[in-house]
């Protein structure tokens, strides 16, 4: 006795519904994997908080900030940032080992939407983020960090970050998916380094050579942070002296992310679509 070939949906309404129950199908596949991974779990989570210790305490006391404000109180929405965009190294690593198990092949002869897959990934990662954000928030209230806006505009910096978290899962994506396999993943890390360091993450960018200033002020990654201090109320508000996007942080700290999603969505799309080609 064979098993009823599945009917897939014609009408387009039907095909949405689909789609939403597939991708969150995989989405809980991937966090039931992260819950019976607590190594990764609490690797993702130890090192930004490692971080906000190690720059908070040692090298705080040696670093001012401008307008002698508190440079934790700087520093930690820079290491809010930081951390979204080194999402990119483990979803690429988690992507490339799906691909290499053949766990995709799997999933693309099965009856299911073609961008399933590759979204359900993403929430898994944006829930994951939500859960490092926590973690970060309540270790930098710890060590003295502290937030003087509003209740809307520290619930629209955390959105923010998020928004920079899922554009960042998206590039991890597709690099993952044109990884020859995960042990590739290794040298992303390194790689992750001068696109936070080159930014405002840890020091102001007027400190910096002009041309390395004008670099690190036109990083996402920059206007992200300087959007979440300035939500936060926390020191470094972005001088006239910086180019247009510090100057229009919160702004910019929308439109990057979205620019970069257009990129990324697409290829990661496609890619996912030809791999057993």
């Amino acid at each position: 006795m064979t098993a009823p070939t599945p009917v897939i949906p014609q009408s387009g309404l039907e095909r949405v519904r689909w789609a939403v129950s597939d991708t969150w199908t995989i989405t809980l596949r991937y966090l039931m994997h992260l819950s019976r991974s607590p190594e990764r779990v609490v690797g993702t989570m130890l090192f930004p908080v490692v971080s906000i210790l190690l720059f908070g305490f040692v090298f705080g006391s040696a670093i001012s900030v401008p307008g002698d404000g508190s440079y934790r109180e700087y520093l930690l929405p820079g290491m809010f940032a930081q951390a979204m965009v080194f999402g990119i190294a483990g979803q690429a690593v988690a992507v490339a080992t799906d691909v290499a198990r053949g766990v995709n092949d799997r999933f693309r002869s099965m009856p299911m939407s073609d961008s399933a897959v590759v979204v359900g990934q993403t929430c898994a990662e944006v829930l994951n983020a939500m859960l490092d954000i926590t973690l970060m928030f309540l270790c930098g209230l710890a060590v003295g960090w502290r937030f003087h806006g509003s209740f809307s505009d520290t619930a629209l910096a955390l959105g923010l970050l998020l928004l920079l978290r899922l554009a960042a899962t998206w590039i991890g994506l597709y690099v993952g998916l044109i990884l020859r396999g995960p042990e590739s993943g290794g040298v992303l890390m390194p790689l992750m380094f001068p696109v936070t360091m080159i930014a405002n993450t840890f020091v102001p960018t007027e400190a910096m050579p002009n041309w390395l200033g004008t670099v690190a002020e036109w990083n996402p990654l920059s206007a992200t942070t300087a959007a979440a201090r300035e939500l936060f109320g926390n020191p470094g508000a972005a001088s006239t002296d910086v180019a247009w996007p510090l100057q229009n942080a919160v702004l910019m700290a929308t439109v990057w992310p979205l620019v970069i999603m257009a990129i990324f969505m697409p290829l990661a799309v496609r890619r996912y679509r030809r791999l057993s080609r």
